[in-house]
């Protein structure tokens, strides 16, 4: 293709954009290059040195891969594509002295540091460093700042990478971090003493290569060699992030997140993150009964004993959490089917209707947010409900999207255009015009009592001019339950139309053959009603 470069990179020709970084353009060959400061969500800052390689025919000295482009290499003799080296001797000496001079400060903490078993530093270190240290003085020491409950700090064992800085103040929007001083005088630190308050903090820990940053709650608690990893999904908010369950016996040590484009990338909130806690700490291992007025241990059959004394002839509800499991939800309702009761599956107060639920629970992606020109927020808070949610449309916004909201006031982290407060100023939305794809997101508490379906039903009204106009249209609601999306499982598919993002899980409804139609009959009709 015309639109691709020729790059020789060890001996091996290959072709890609120009735009590419010399760092990206060597994965793409598939040769490996150590990295600390380098991120693919984060913006460039080259502090590490660590991905120095050579170029041939240019300076004579290393240059950093993460930094140069692609489209800024000179050609070779006689247009000949450019040479890139990462194994010569002028690059493997770069790159021990790096390192030799990112470990003169770095303490002997290994055995009693967080991030052993999993250290960049100890990978890196192993594979590109000396088995031997120059330096003879003191070593530097530094004030660990107190950023909370949840990050704990060992700033001497920072090597100034600055990805936390970056995350807190691209992803996050929050610039409660930077770096202050210069040369030995430099250290991350938080201003005036404050502690960290944005709800996806908690990623610095898995973003610092090294042991400066760990998680307070896991502190001394495992290494990573002793854990079960299971890779499960999140249901603690609306997104229904990637994640993976590190347990050590039958406990669980902590929750990571999964790389996963199109749902939450990479990033957890802190609200998914620290969870786990409670699922060994507030939790039913075994059946209770009261006895004055106190729980015992008991057995099944004393447990249902009691059931049947104290509920013999009157009515009962059964009742699941967000957090229970498919296959117990899944008993509970064929109990209740047994027995002859009724599903009511809302559990927010919402009032939707039930005879045009294609109408409004359709299929656009999350990473739609990421080409929307316009997204509006109607009678939703997602720094709060979905904090990964919200960092997607920072960054929408931040590409040049216009973002706009009917509800409160509250600060999202980034500029948001106000088109009023109340159900009232949803017919607002008839008059936005916008270039591009449009993203309706949609709060669950716009959808509660008995004016609901008349929010959703105005909020689809608003779409059609959109939808007829050949414009990519999706509402993203924050609402649902858990049982709701069993009800539904056989009916997932990918395909166009609206999306919904439910209270415990994200699930896709099938394709609406008549969009324009469905939009237009029973659901709208609400708006009216």
């Amino acid at each position: 293709m015309s639109d691709l470069r020729k790059i020789i990179i060890d001996d091996l020709e290959v072709e890609v954009p120009p735009a590419m970084t010399l760092l990206q353009a060597c994965e793409v060959a598939g040769v490996e290059i150590p990295r600390f400061c380098y991120h693919e969500r984060l913006s460039i800052a080259g502090n590490c040195r660590m991905c120095l390689v050579e170029v041939v025919g240019g300076p004579p000295k290393p240059t950093a891969s993460c930094a140069v482009q692609v489209k800024d290499l000179r050609p070779g003799p006689e247009g000949a594509p450019p040479v890139i080296k990462t194994r010569s001797p002028m690059v493997k000496k770069a790159r021990e002295g790096v390192m030799e001079f990112l470990l003169i400060n770095h303490p002997l903490d290994c055995p009693i540091c967080d991030q052993g078993g999993e250290c960049d530093l100890q990978d890196q270190a192993m594979a590109y460093g000396v088995d031997f240290s120059r330096y003879r003085e003191p070593k530097r020491a530094a004030i660990d700042p107190d950023l909370g409950p949840l990050v704990k700090t060992e700033m001497t064992r920072c090597i100034s990478c600055t990805r936390c800085v970056r995350f807190i103040t691209e992803v996050a929007g929050v610039p409660e971090m930077g770096q202050t001083g210069r040369g030995e005088d430099s250290e991350i630190t938080s201003y005036l003493g404050a502690m960290l308050t944005s709800e996806l903090q908690g990623n610095v820990i898995d973003l610092c290569p090294v042991g400066a940053l760990t998680s307070k709650p896991y502190a001394f608690t495992a290494r990573p060699w002793e854990l079960t990893k299971t890779e499960s999904i999140d249901v603690i908010d609306a997104l229904g992030s990637s994640v993976r369950v590190d347990a050590k016996g039958r406990e669980v040590m902590r929750i990571l997140p999964r790389n996963h484009d199109g749902v939450n990338e990479e990033w957890l909130s802190d609200r998914s993150r620290f969870a786990w806690d409670g699922l060994r700490r507030q939790r039913l291992d075994r059946p209770y009964v009261r006895k004055d007025g106190k729980l015992v241990p008991a057995t099944w059959a004393e447990a249902f004993a009691a059931v049947k004394a104290g509920f013999a002839g009157k009515k009962v509800a059964a009742l699941a959490g967000d957090l229970a499991s498919t296959e117990a939800i899944l008993a509970l309702k064929m109990l209740t089917q047994t027995l002859g009761g009724t599903m009511e599956c809302r559990l927010d107060g919402a009032a939707l209707p039930e005879g045009n639920r294609s109408g409004y629970a359709g299929t656009a992606r999350i990473e739609d947010l990421d080409e929307a020109a316009a997204i509006h927020l109607v009678g939703v808070n997602p720094r709060h409900d979905a904090p990964v949610l919200n960092a997607r449309i920072r960054k929408a916004w931040l590409r040049g999207a216009r973002v706009t909201r009917i509800g409160g006031d509250d600060d999202l982290s980034f500029p948001v255009e106000s088109l009023g407060t109340g159900p009232g100023d949803i017919g607002k939305l008839n008059d936005q015009t916008s270039d591009g794809p449009v993203v309706v997101v949609l709060g669950a508490s716009a959808l509660t009592g008995t004016g609901g379906a008349a929010v959703l039903g105005a909020a689809m009204v608003a779409m059609i001019p959109m939808v007829l106009a050949g414009v990519m249209g999706a509402i993203v609601g924050i609402g649902g339950t858990l049982i709701d999306q069993i009800e539904n499982a056989a009916t997932l598919t990918d395909a166009a139309g609206f999306l919904i993002v439910a209270l415990a899980a994200i699930f896709l409804m099938s394709q609406v053959p008549t969009m324009v139609n469905g939009l237009a009959g029973t659901v709208v009709a609400t708006a009216s009603g």
